[in-house]
């Protein structure tokens, strides 16, 4: 072949290749096609019914609204989380802003392409989850996106929730890791314990001391 087409032709490929690499490593764009409409779509009509749901007396669903916001400001489907609750724990008390927990936990996003069950962008433990081994994660409650923030504010000791969380009180409209701009977040959430701001959260082999509520 000649020569200076050879040259032609890499320069040419050269930057299809680097687009394709690009593409790649942003997120095949299959993967999430619509995914801002897919995802207003999703949280919208997921409240609508949880809240019929729970005004029928269905204790298994809860609306909440955004922690910080006041009940005349919160007007739009998006100013709350939706809870599926999975199991009722037996402790009296809650989280605070200002305290830390000890929580398993995983977060999915809504199914796509390649993940049916929605991609698994990060949780607490390794394999299958068990209560029995599983060693949770313990991190302020301050420190985590708005969503689940407001929603370890309402638990207590050993609830399971499943928590949706839509995109504005999670990541809004910036990708973040792996998780992609306008992405509801769903949590899988089972509260252990938790300490008042000021005490140091013990490991978990550490014995109960003033400030850890552990019911």
């Amino acid at each position: 072949m000649n020569r200076h087409l050879i040259i032609y032709l890499f320069a040419l490929l050269a930057p299809m290749a680097l687009l394709t690499s690009c593409s790649e490593s942003d997120g095949d764009p299959e993967e999430f096609a619509n995914w801002k409409k897919t995802n207003d779509d999703y949280f919208n009509n997921l409240y609508a019914t949880a809240k019929s749901s729970a005004s029928l007396g269905d204790r298994s669903w809860k609306v909440i609204r955004q922690w910080s916001l006041e009940e005349s400001a919160a007007k739009d489907p998006y100013d709350h989380i939706v809870v599926n609750v999975l199991e009722n724990g037996t402790g009296s008390g809650c989280p605070l802003y200002t305290d830390s927990v000890k929580v398993h936990y995983e977060g999915r996003l809504l199914p796509s392409t390649s993940y049916p069950e929605g991609y698994v962008f990060d949780k607490s433990f390794t394999g299958e989850y068990s209560p029995a081994t599983s060693t949770p994660a313990k991190f302020g409650v301050s420190g985590v996106v708005d969503g689940l923030s407001t929603a370890l504010q309402h638990m207590h000791i050993g609830d399971r929730w499943k928590v949706y969380i839509p995109y504005q009180l999670a990541y809004g409209t910036t990708n973040n890791g792996t998780i992609p701009a306008y992405s509801t977040l769903v949590f899988d959430v089972t509260l252990v314990s938790y300490y008042r701001a000021g005490v140091d959260v013990p490991d978990s082999k550490a014995r109960k001391a003033a400030g850890w509520v552990e019911e």
